[in-house]
């Protein structure tokens, strides 16, 4: 894959930080979130559609159990949605310790980055219990910092978790790229001010000024990185000229 968009050398070091979502975008867990939830709609006597599935890719746990509740007509008792919270979150966990799968090219693409020393943030709607049971498969030492959905007020689509990556790392939104691979996650990436790489996975994700688009990460290095942050921003500020 070939950016033509290079940065002049004294504009090179715009990009100061990448900031990953995790689940689809760095590893396929998703699939592994289809199979928990189809079994939760299992439990309930319900069904999993397609449409509710891609409804639900990127969503917070919160907001994923009151979708899920209200698709299936239960009574939204706070108590019934913290237990239902819990043993989607269970069943979730024993899937991740079975195994994580790389997506395509997630993983040459974070040694390239360690290798120069760029810092890199994980920023996931993932609950933090389960995040830390999926970094043991990632490897944790990749990553500066981590921020999960649950150590934040509002999870995606809102901005508060790229908001507090870019904090813990002393760096502005628009200093960091974020890789995202979802509508929820773009849209909270995009609402913090950081410029976004999007691969989507299952479901497309729409194009805009400020997001540039490939198929996967196999093949991409730090420097096509620099330049996907370079040309997002320098269209930005053409824009605001």
């Amino acid at each position: 894959m070939i950016f033509t968009v290079r940065a002049p050398s004294d504009r090179i070091g715009g990009m100061r930080a990448v900031l990953f979502d995790m689940d689809g975008t760095l590893v396929d867990t998703e699939k592994l979130w289809d199979i928990s939830l189809a079994a939760m709609y299992d439990h309930h006597g319900g069904h999993l559609t397609s449409e509710m599935r891609a409804s639900l890719v990127g969503s917070s746990a919160e907001n994923t159990i009151t979708t899920v509740y209200a698709d299936l007509g239960l009574d939204p008792d706070p108590v019934a949605m913290a237990e239902s919270n819990r043993w989607l979150h269970d069943y979730t966990a024993e899937l991740f310790d079975g195994g994580l799968q790389w997506c395509d090219g997630a993983r040459e693409l974070l040694e390239s980055l360690a290798a120069e020393g760029i810092p890199m943030a994980l920023v996931t709607n993932t609950q933090r219990a389960l995040t830390d049971r999926a970094l043991n498969s990632i490897g944790q030492h990749y990553f500066s910092v981590t921020v999960c959905g649950d150590e934040v007020a509002r999870g995606k689509p809102a901005p508060d978790v790229y908001l507090q990556a870019a904090e813990l790392l002393g760096l502005r939104p628009a200093a960091c790229l974020a890789v995202e691979d979802s509508v929820t996650g773009t849209a909270a990436a995009e609402s913090a001010g950081c410029p976004v790489l999007v691969v989507p996975n299952d479901v497309a994700v729409p194009g805009g000024p400020r997001r540039r688009h490939v198929s996967s990460l196999v093949g991409l290095r730090t420097a096509d990185l620099r330049s996907v942050h370079y040309d997002l921003t320098a269209r930005r500020q053409d824009r605001t000229a």
